[in-house]
C-alpha cells in the first residue's frame, strides 16, 4: 500500500516530527505543499493531509492543495500539532473531503512546542512536545489507518 502525506511543518517542525514516526512504518512519501514538485496523488492508495494548528485552524497552504490535488473517493486521514488546543482545527480538511467523496479515515493530534505570539514571552508552552509517546501513538494511529485502508482495498 501506497500513502501520500501532505504537510505543512515549520517553526519547531512539530508535524514533520509525527509524520517522520508514520513514516517508520513504510509505504510513506512525505509531500511538503511549499515545494513546487510534481504530485499525482491518483497513484496512492490512502492520502494524508497534515499541519499544525494555527488560531484554531489547519494551515492555508495545506487546505489550498487539498482543494486543488485531492482525487475524488480517496480515503483520507489528518494529522495536527497544536500548542494550545486542538479545537475544530480538521473542520475544513473533512468539508474538502466530503466534496469530493473522500472516506475519512481518521484523524490524530498531539501537543507540539508552540513559541507563537505571545507565547514566545513565557518560553513556549508544550515544552518537549511531541514526546516519544506522541510519536508512538502516530506509529500506531498509522499502522490501523494503513489496516483500515488495507482492509477497504479487499473488498
Amino acid at each position: 500500500m501506497k500513502t501520500a502525506i501532505c504537510y505543512y511543518s515549520r517553526h519547531h517542525g512539530n508535524t514533520l516530527k509525527i509524520l517522520e514516526a508514520m513514516a517508520q512504518e513504510g509505504g510513506v512519501d512525505l509531500v511538503d505543499v511549499t515545494t513546487r514538485q510534481t504530485v499525482r496523488l491518483e497513484e496512492y492508495d490512502c492520502i494524508g493531509f497534515a499541519s499544525g494548528v494555527y488560531f484554531g485552524k489547519s494551515h492555508q497552504s495545506v487546505l489550498a492543495f487539498a482543494r486543488q490535488y485531492l482525487p475524488r473517493r480517496k480515503p483520507v486521514f489528518f494529522a495536527c500539532t497544536y500548542g494550545g488546543a486542538r479545537g475544530d482545527s480538521m473542520n475544513a480538511l473533512s468539508e474538502i473531503a466530503k466534496e469530493k467523496d473522500c472516506p475519512v479515515l481518521g484523524e490524530f493530534g498531539c501537543r507540539g512546542y508552540d513559541t507563537f505570539g505571545p507565547f514566545k514571552l513565557v518560553g513556549g508552552i508544550a515544552k518537549g512536545h511531541p514526546d516519544r509517546r506522541d510519536l508512538d501513538n502516530a506509529r500506531c494511529f498509522y499502522r490501523d489507518i494503513r489496516e483500515s485502508c488495507e482492509r477497504g482495498a479487499q473488498q
